[in-house]
């Protein structure tokens, strides 16, 4: 016996369907990164729909960031990358920031969770080039007065000990997360005073990335992070 339902039987949009056959194109490689789509009168004829199912489509395409649509030219299949998956997020996750304080707590307690851990993998796998990398960014770091130019060489100086995990999810996650939370990490690094600390600190966790010790970075990156959060909640009362 067929199940029953209270809820009807709803038709779909033409433009789903055209939706559908565009996604296993290029998920079946039919359709490939830097190819062109098909013109719009090609797809009608092809599908069988009109000029609205098919631009529909295109905008839900491209809105997922899976095409890119420019003026006077046809659609292409967009670059696949982490990174470019990570910045579709961008949007909904500052305005997910902006509703509510207590989405900002959880956002730094999962980067306090996330970063540790990217700092033991990245402690086991250190190289002196790294190192290297590392301690001059600090160098530069040193260089900056307060504002954007120290700022940014603290979040290089994160992006790098991502990197060094060689988990590019690793890195294009953390670069999101550290973005999202650009506007609070500003107002902890670039009041004065904090910048010493914020080098010193720097400096602990490259050392023990430098000797591979994987709990010494672990605990280095923690107590970092965590000095950050209370500054930021101090600096809210």
């Amino acid at each position: 016996m067929l199940p029953t339902s209270d809820e009807p039987i709803r038709r779909r949009k033409l433009s789903d369907e055209v939706l559908d056959r565009l996604l296993e194109e290029i998920r079946g490689g039919a359709l490939r990164p830097g190819d062109q789509l098909p013109p719009e009168r090609e797809l009608m004829t092809r599908f069988g729909v009109g000029r609205p199912a098919v631009r529909e489509a295109m905008q839900s395409l491209a809105s997922r960031g899976l095409i890119t649509i420019s003026h006077g030219e046809r659609a292409r299949v967009s670059e696949f990358s982490v990174s470019s998956m990570i910045d579709q997020f961008d949007t909904t996750a500052r305005l997910l920031l902006s509703g509510a304080e207590e989405n900002i707590s959880h956002l730094i307690q999962a980067r306090l969770f996330f970063e540790t851990g990217m700092v033991r993998m990245a402690a086991a796998r250190a190289t002196p080039e790294d190192i290297a990398h590392l301690e001059s960014l600090i160098d530069e770091m040193a260089k900056q007065p307060t504002g954007a130019a120290f700022i940014d060489c603290d979040m290089a100086f994160h992006h790098a000990i991502a990197d060094m995990t060689g988990n590019p999810i690793f890195a294009a996650t953390a670069r999101g997360m550290l973005h999202w939370l650009k506007d609070y990490h500003a107002a902890i690094v670039s009041f004065q005073g904090a910048e010493d600390v914020t080098l010193r600190e720097h400096r602990d966790i490259v050392h023990y990335l430098g000797i591979h010790d994987v709990e010494g970075a672990a605990r280095a990156m923690g107590n970092h992070l965590t000095r950050a959060s209370e500054l930021y909640r101090q600096r809210l009362d």
